[in-house]
């Protein structure tokens, strides 16, 4: 099945061209310890996922590209056509001379409902071209207003003009330092509506990113675009093909096979992505790696929520069992213990197979009213992935975005206490009512990862 992925205002399409990137890359390297059937068997999968044939037989990403201003998005098509590998549609993209001044409402309110003909038309298109169509991947910021404003309204006319399909928001959260004054107005407006809806909200943070780049990846000057390949090698890790448990072909369904394992409530749609190992390519070549130890990191980390490997809290240890609901959840907040309600594990590489997961099935690890046979995941492939001869993602539903979340609410309300800038949002048409009922749904969810 083909995943339709639409970029949304410059942080989205800039990730966007990046891993689109890592995805071609990575389908057409050499990979020798694998059988030459099961390299051609992956790299198939891979493609029909997320190109179409182009003109000349070259591969044209199944991509819709939306922006306010025309300077980023012909900088990406630009890039993309001088990968020789892949470019984008020459009729899949819309853009517009004037922003969205980075009011939510602006986008949501005014060029959303103005452009959503041209643009769910361009959608349209790409869909046609589906054999068979998996989803939407829908990519945008949650701190600008493009990006989050238009993108949470075209991705409610995703969910009206297609019911059925699966839709992925991922979404990139703001520098808790600030990068736009109103961050906080419109990261709670973007979050409240996705839920509305997004099947599932994928979460990546700025600052955790950044300490990526920084200390495991030993950049010295970070630019946006090592952010930006961070978060597409994270997001290629998931989304490139595996087989599910049992399985003997490649997921054919991903976002369907992701929803399935992940979202087992309406209420429960934010999910977080931890990837080991993510290192420089000069401290990779000196570097071995195994299953145990890869597994043992990934572990610990979800248990203590380290956001990556180094600086894992050891001490952080799973609550004894036959606690009581009330009294383990008092446990976990003592110990920073990270409750989870789903985990998936995607394992790639070298003797995957004998890669032991038991680890995950702790049923100390998760909720009280989930059992772990259904609330733990695994898929493999031997195929590397991007240079790691061994690696493991851990996509996870948990409680791991608690802080950041009643950070960013607290933050919002106490400028809407005052009613600081409430009316550059006031004169595009979203009223002081439509902030409460975000502030609500918000505290609604914060409420029911509190007491998992």
């Amino acid at each position: 099945m083909s995943i339709v992925t639409v970029q949304l205002g410059q942080c989205g399409n800039q990730i966007g061209q990046e891993l689109f990137n890592v995805i071609s890359n990575d389908s057409h390297s050499s990979r020798g310890q694998c059988p030459k059937t099961e390299s051609e068997a992956y790299s198939i999968c891979s493609q029909e996922r997320f190109f179409s044939e182009g003109q000349n037989g070259a591969a044209s990403a199944r991509a819709v590209l939306v922006d306010m201003e025309p300077k980023v998005i012909s900088h990406t098509i630009s890039t993309a056509a001088k990968s020789g590998r892949w470019k984008y549609g020459d009729q899949s993209s819309f853009c517009q001379k004037q922003g969205s001044g980075n009011n939510w409402a602006n986008g949501f309110c005014v060029h959303g409902p103005r452009h959503e003909e041209d643009i769910m038309d361009l959608v349209r298109r790409e869909v046609e071209k589906c054999d068979r169509l998996g989803g939407f991947f829908n990519m945008m910021s949650m701190a600008g207003g493009t990006g989050s404003g238009m993108g949470t309204y075209i991705t409610q006319c995703l969910r009206d003009t297609y019911p059925h399909s699966f839709i992925l928001n991922q979404v990139t959260w703001p520098y808790g330092t600030g990068e736009v004054i109103v961050q906080n107005y419109n990261s709670v407006l973007t979050l409240s509506h996705l839920y509305q809806s997004s099947d599932a909200i994928l979460v990546h943070e700025n600052d955790t990113v950044h300490k990526i780049c920084a200390q495991l990846m030993n950049i010295k000057q970070i630019s946006f675009k090592d952010v930006n390949k961070v978060i597409a090698h994270q997001l290629g890790s998931v989304l490139q093909p595996a087989y599910t448990e049992g399985a003997s072909e490649y997921n054919r369904n991903p976002l369907g096979d992701l929803m399935k394992s992940m979202v087992c409530h309406p209420e429960y749609k934010l999910l977080g992505l931890r990837n080991i190992p993510q290192m420089s390519e000069t401290s990779l070549a000196y570097s071995v790696f195994t299953w145990p130890g890869l597994l043992k990191h990934l572990r610990q980390m979800l248990i203590a929520n380290a956001k990556m490997e180094e600086g894992i809290d050891w001490q952080v240890r799973p609550p004894a069992g036959g606690l009581p609901p009330a009294e383990k959840g008092t446990h976990n907040k003592q110990l920073r213990f990270n409750t989870s309600l789903a985990n998936l594990l995607i394992l790639r590489g070298k003797d995957v197979q004998s890669a032991d997961t038991g680890g995950f099935m702790d049923p100390a690890l998760y909720t009280s009213w989930l059992p772990p046979g259904v609330a733990s995941s695994t898929w493999r492939t031997p195929m590397s992935f991007n240079r790691y001869e061994k690696s493991a993602t851990l996509v996870s539903n948990s409680q791991f975005l608690l802080k950041p979340l009643d950070g960013i609410v607290g933050k919002a309300w106490n400028m809407f206490a005052s009613r600081a800038y409430v009316h550059q949002y006031t004169q595009f048409g979203i009223s002081e009512e439509d902030f409460l009922d975000s502030f609500t749904a918000l505290e609604q969810i914060i409420a029911s990862y509190t007491h998992l």
